[in-house]
């Protein structure tokens, strides 16, 4: 049996180096969310159901998952390119840039997009120039689509599966078993633990925008679509503040330049702050400290970049259920 469980670890380390090396985190976390959802939703059938009943039963849970999933992603793309979503808040920062160039010198002025098209060509060339770094924004969506279509249906299998009675299992299956129920278990708690960092973001982000700006006589465009961005993206480490904190500047500079340092500072403020959020929020969940947590986060963006940065969390936290089980710690 030892040998067996010895082989599963291994396995399973292995399945996280590769997923990290060949960028198949969206599918495997896509996967897990629809894997995790599941098991939630089925602890609430009806425990007199019949075998055939309950799979029938499964089955529909796993599909309302998925289509859940699949419709809340295409809401978020469909309000990127909407006239009141992100293409407006695009314009914004177009023409915030096109007043700043008359201010600027002309060696700044001159590097300055002066149409969306011109931003976007710019923002492309960011993406390709940093590929290696933003590794889960490739220029291949739809293979990437179809990747993370691929781990919800994976996901929405392994969670039918492990309603199948297992009394006769082999040892090894058993194990490996045991390993998936604890990554899932990792990740639920650091996910849910995401959510709140990123509710932390857009609160405090909101306060500034729509409190204490106004307390100042200064109303900042599109504030609240600012906010739901904030919220959005702030599920990507670092990335997503990335994003957030440059629109939320540039706009502010529209205002005026004192304004937009003010934003500046408060939001490298909240950027600097994010780690260390990150890293007790997701600590508490997982019983880790966040001297052990920004440990793991450094190696693995080291090794892997952004990637790595955002698996971190769940690969430590799934790690130290294991140690704990063996009683190593």
């Amino acid at each position: 049996m030892q040998r067996y469980t010895t082989i599963s670890y291994l396995l399973a380390v292995s399945a996280v180096l590769l997923v990290l090396r060949f960028h198949l985190l969206p599918a495997v976390f896509a996967g897990l969310a629809v894997y995790v959802l599941t098991l939630k939703l089925a602890g609430h059938l009806p425990k007199n159901m019949n075998r055939f009943a309950h799979k029938v039963a499964l089955g529909v849970v796993v599909i309302c998952v998925i289509t859940c999933l699949t419709s809340a992603g295409a809401a978020i793309w469909s309000f990127v390119g909407s006239s009141h979503g992100i293409a407006a808040l695009l314009a914004t920062v177009v023409d915030t840039l096109d007043s700043l160039r008359r201010t600027l010198p002309d060696s700044v002025a001159e590097v300055l997009p002066t149409t969306i098209e011109g931003l976007n060509e710019q923002l492309v060339e960011i993406l390709r120039n940093h590929v290696q770094k933003i590794s889960v924004v490739g220029m291949e969506g739809i293979k990437v689509f179809a990747h993370i279509l691929l781990g919800m249906v994976v996901g929405g299998m392994a969670a039918v599966h492990h309603f199948i009675e297992h009394e006769k299992s082999p040892p090894f299956i058993g194990a490996l078993r045991s390993r998936l129920g604890k990554l899932a278990t990792a990740f639920d708690k650091v996910v849910f633990a995401q959510v709140k960092i990123s509710g932390l973001n857009s609160i405090f982000t909101a306060l500034y925008l729509l409190v204490v700006l106004p307390l100042f006589g200064v109303h900042l465009p599109m504030a609240s679509l600012l906010v739901l961005l904030t919220f959005a993206v702030g599920m990507l480490p670092v990335v997503g503040n990335l994003i957030s904190n440059t629109v939320i500047v540039v706009i502010s500079l529209g205002v005026s330049p004192l304004v937009g340092i003010a934003s500046l500072v408060f939001l490298v403020l909240i950027h600097k702050a994010e780690y260390f959020m990150n890293a007790r929020i997701v600590g508490h969940e997982v019983q880790a400290t966040a001297w052990e947590l920004l440990c793991a986060m450094l190696l693995l963006e080291a090794m892997f970049g952004v990637a790595g940065l955002v698996a971190a969390p769940v690969v430590y936290a799934w790690l130290k259920a294991e140690v704990k089980e063996k009683g190593m710690i």
